[in-house]
């Protein structure tokens, strides 16, 4: 098996929407992350594809418990009780009761939940193992920033398995754009999750939207510039479809396939909430008082999200 093996899901048929990753790791084959619950017979297809079925897979290595990443895992492991799910200390109990993951997703999805994400069924607890400095062979640090429970994952190969760590770009496209839904999306701790990302000099990024990239200072630059802008904008007052607007200006090089890709992995208005939540709610506490102190704290510099990073013991 050559490593990364990326499965395109075709979300609801849309190609090079969602994928996730098929690796050889030291306790047999893996998939990094999942998909929703809906993709689950692409995730088939595509794993005959390569002469396995989901019997074969020994291990779950999730990134984050977004439905997108991870709300097959449950499903998944129903049917396969042997695979074992690599996930943060963060996202652990939101596998093993999803009741509450569920709730908010359908709070926010409304009557399109089921379409878009079908069951999200809970992981044995048995099944489920804390992510620290390595799983069954690969590498693993946090990344927060896009979520709070981040991880990503290395191989031995150079490959970074960055879950949505390393923004979304669509291949062949050379765009990258920084996903920010709410609710505890993170700029600070982003920039220090990016620093780290170049500090680790991969030979590759493996991004789940979508694609294996190796230009990675570009990348990563531009990851950084492009957050930065978007939070501006917010910041600036702008509103949902200003923001929108101003977003598709600068998405010019994309044709109608990549922008509804685009669309479908990281819907334009969920960035918007998300980094209109944290300028009001973090960065700008004083300017309705929502924010405790702990959390302004992080928006000072990047020793925040650098300190989380280094509790995984990095030298």
């Amino acid at each position: 098996m050559s490593v990364p093996e990326l499965l395109d899901l075709r979300h609801l048929g849309l190609e090079r929407s969602i994928g996730c990753y098929l690796l050889e790791t030291a306790d047999g084959p893996a998939l990094q992350d999942c998909g929703p619950t809906t993709c689950v017979p692409e995730l088939k297809a595509g794993l005959a594809e390569h002469g396995l079925e989901l019997t074969d897979v020994r291990h779950l290595l999730l990134s984050h418990i977004h439905l997108d990443h991870a709300g097959a895992a449950g499903a998944i492991v129903r049917a396969h009780p042997r695979i074992q799910v690599h996930v943060s200390a963060i996202g652990a109990p939101h596998l093993v009761d999803p009741s509450r993951l569920e709730a908010s997703a359908r709070r926010l999805y409304g009557s399109a939940f089921d379409e878009l994400w079908g069951e999200l069924a809970p992981v044995p607890e048995e099944n489920v193992h804390i992510v620290e400095r390595e799983a069954v062979g690969l590498e693993c640090f946090p990344s927060p920033g896009h979520a709070s429970h981040h991880v990503c994952f290395v191989h031995e190969d150079g490959t970074l398995y960055a879950g949505d760590a390393a923004g979304v770009r669509i291949a062949p496209s050379r765009l990258v754009l920084p996903p920010t839904p709410p609710p505890d999306i993170d700029v600070a701790a982003w920039y220090a999750t990016i620093d780290e990302l170049e500090r680790r000099a991969p030979k590759r990024l493996a991004l789940v939207h979508f694609g294996v990239f190796d230009d990675i200072g570009r990348h990563l630059g531009e990851l950084r510039d492009r957050l930065g802008e978007w939070e501006q904008i917010v910041e600036d007052g702008a509103t949902q479809d200003e923001f929108v607007e101003r977003v598709h200006a600068g998405l010019g090089e994309l044709d109608d396939d990549d922008l509804e890709a685009v669309e479908r992995a990281m819907p334009m208005w969920q960035s918007y909430a998300g980094l209109k939540r944290w300028v009001e709610k973090v960065k700008n506490p004083g300017r309705d008082g929502a924010s405790s102190p702990e959390r302004a704290g992080r928006v000072r510099g990047k020793d925040a999200g650098s300190a989380r990073i280094r509790e995984y013991g990095r030298d």
